[in-house]
């Protein structure tokens, strides 16, 4: 038997590393511009990066036909909408909170499997979805059931993360088809591209461009990391884990970023970690895990 190589779960331990980290360095940029000015530096920096790849493995090619509208929906609905929802959550809600809110999302794309799909969805995996929601509620609340009770869910950042997390999951559905067509780095460099001139249309007609030299050198430092780190270097280092390691291998490697997150957070932003967070993100982790589990 071939011994597996090391460097595809090098590369899937950096992806999920850096994307774990992303949310600190986001919360850092949106506190000294404004997110869609995040979101607009981050694609300008981290899309040349992806169509280098792309162009080296001469993967290069234009959609066709109605596949640029089809890439236009993917692109507002994974770039444009999901990155204005994080980036503008991020403002109010902790880094570590965020990180723990996006875990849940592979149980939103096994709920629309099941609606639109018709996969099959099992006793172990509904019980999985709802311990994630569980865990959800503990680590938003902090603890603290009684602001529940009362129709309090956490910070008015909390929301548009759990929205994001569910957009995520109706863009991941809705991916499937192009996927099957078109190589994942090259589908993804054409989402991104569309998804940032949209955000681009609105960025300049806003006139937000004022805003990049409000930026000092702790804030260049979190976009650099996000453009070329996060947005470039991160996905071309999964999809290469993805073409060597078989998915359930490198899904797993998921289960790092929220950790990642909650550690980075306490040393760059010295966000506490409190035992709420601690047990309803293992409650969360092990929803997720059931969710995917092999029958």
């Amino acid at each position: 038997m071939t011994k597996p190589k090391l460097l595809p779960y090098l590369e899937a331990l950096f992806a999920v590393v850096v994307w774990g980290a992303s949310f600190i360095a986001t919360k850092i940029a949106v506190g000294q511009i404004s997110p869609i000015a995040v979101v607009w530096l981050r694609f300008a920096m981290g899309i040349p990066i992806l169509m280098a790849a792309v162009i080296m493995r001469k993967q290069f090619a234009l959609p066709k036909g109605k596949e640029w509208l089809y890439f236009a929906l993917l692109g507002f609905l994974g770039i444009a909408f999901h990155q204005w929802l994080q980036s503008n959550g991020l403002q109010t809600s902790q880094a570590t909170t965020t990180a723990w809110i996006v875990a849940t999302t592979p149980a939103f794309i096994t709920i629309l499997g099941w609606l639109t799909l018709k996969e099959k969805l099992t006793i172990i995996q509904t019980s999985g979805i709802v311990l994630a929601m569980i865990g959800v509620l503990v680590v938003v609340s902090k603890g603290d059931f009684a602001n529940l009770a009362i129709g309090k869910f956490g910070a008015k950042g909390d929301v548009l993360i759990l929205i994001s997390s569910v957009n995520w999951a109706v863009f991941s559905i809705l991916s499937r088809h192009g996927l099957k067509r078109h190589p994942s780095t090259r589908m993804t460099l054409w989402v991104m591209t569309i998804g940032w001139l949209m955000t681009s249309a609105a960025f300049f007609a806003q006139g937000k461009t004022a805003e990049i030299a409000l930026l000092d050198t702790r804030g260049w430092w979190s976009m650099i990391f996000l453009g070329i780190f996060t947005t470039g270097l991160a996905y071309i280092a999964w999809f290469d884990a993805l073409a060597q390691l078989p998915a359930a291998q490198t899904g797993a490697f998921l289960f790092i970023e929220p950790p990642t997150s909650m550690i980075v957070a306490a040393i760059i932003l010295y966000e506490t970690i409190t035992p709420a967070s601690l047990f309803g993100g293992a409650v969360i982790l092990i929803g997720v895990w059931l969710v995917n589990r092999q029958v």
